[in-house]
């Protein structure tokens, strides 16, 4: 038996991408071929292989006590509408040119109809302390039952209306809300827009003060939560030249930065080399932004004052005990 557990008729929007899973059971274990038929007219079944299409078709199949297979198609076009089948077969002569297999192939199909993508024109407006986003779809476009606007897996607003104009609207600046907005059009297949709003990066120092003994390594940590990304980050020290940045495995920094995140770490802390305030400077398309964290490097016996203080304290407090001891007159003997 063979069958496709994909649905077996999907829509999908160009550009979009197309997966179906197929099974086939049967001893010996059964082969799994893939199969194509377009929707011209006297178009008739080609076989599909894993790279065809430009590379855009990805085959996998694995055979272990039954046979399974998918097919991934990616940048969907209009010609890949049509019917996909699964044809499943474990008949020795079932690929032989000359003799016909006494099993006929196993087949299974589904259908994947894509539709062309409608033009979103997405735009973000600042108008009196407010950000305005909004979307407005063009072109032919299937019945609209609804829009959502989202920002990552939050939903930020829903609406059952079917106009191809829809907007969500934040108070706030730009640097507060940067990020990437969605908005979704509730038709089949599902239609989304993308509503970017970016800004220089707002740079912003883990800890604004950081402390480190004497040897230890010391770490200073700087992020950047706004859009879009940082393309590089730069640390400078206080007193240095501006053209002169910290590099990178020169002398005793190390420095890993990756996305929104950078981390400067000094290894063996020195009280009069690394004392100071360091700046991490962070570059993205729109701008650059910073932001500077303070460096207190303590001698290694930092930690133990406290303790000697308090030593301190009870030797005088037993010194003065004994004095007063000794000096007081003894008392009076009775008769």
């Amino acid at each position: 038996a063979g069958f496709i557990k994909s649905p077996l008729s999907q829509k999908r929007l160009t550009q979009d991408s197309v997966e179906l899973y197929c099974e086939a059971i049967g001893n010996p274990i059964p082969e799994i071929q893939w199969w194509f038929e377009g929707n011209e007219p006297n178009e008739t079944y080609v076989q599909l292989w894993d790279g065809a299409r430009q590379d855009r078709v990805k085959i996998n199949a694995t055979y272990n006590l039954h046979s399974t297979s998918t097919i991934y198609i990616a940048n969907l076009t209009s010609d890949d509408s049509g019917m996909y089948e699964c044809r499943a077969s474990n008949d020795p002569d079932r690929n032989h040119l000359s003799k016909s297999p006494k099993v006929k192939w196993i087949r299974s199909q589904a259908n994947v109809f894509v539709i062309e993508r409608p033009d979103i024109k997405a735009h973000v407006t600042g108008v009196s302390g407010k950000l305005i986003l909004t979307c407005n779809m063009t072109g032919p476009y299937p019945a609209i039952e609804g829009h959502e606007w989202m920002h990552g897996d939050k939903i930020l607003q829903t609406d059952t209306e079917s106009s191809a104009f829809t907007s969500y609207t934040i108070e706030g600046k730009m640097e507060e809300h940067s990020g990437v907005y969605e908005c979704v059009y509730k038709t089949s297949p599902v239609i989304k827009g993308q509503v970017n709003i970016s800004v220089p990066p707002q740079v912003m120092a883990y800890k604004k003060s950081e402390h480190g003994n004497e040897g230890d390594t010391g770490v200073l940590i700087c992020k950047n939560p706004s859009f879009p990304p940082v393309n590089s980050w730069v640390w400078y020290k206080n007193g240095q030249e501006v053209s002169t940045p910290i590099i990178n495995g020169s002398g005793r920094y190390i420095i890993k930065s990756s996305g929104n995140k950078t981390e400067l770490r000094i290894l063996k802390l020195n009280i009069e080399e690394d004392t100071g305030d360091y700046h991490c400077n962070a570059t993205n398309s729109y701008g650059f932004g910073g932001a500077m964290v303070n460096l207190r490097v303590r001698s290694r016996l930092a930690a133990l004052w406290p303790f000697l203080g308090i030593v301190a304290e009870v030797l005088v407090l037993v010194t003065i005990i004994f004095i007063y001891e000794k000096r007081r007159k003894p008392d009076e003997v009775l008769d």
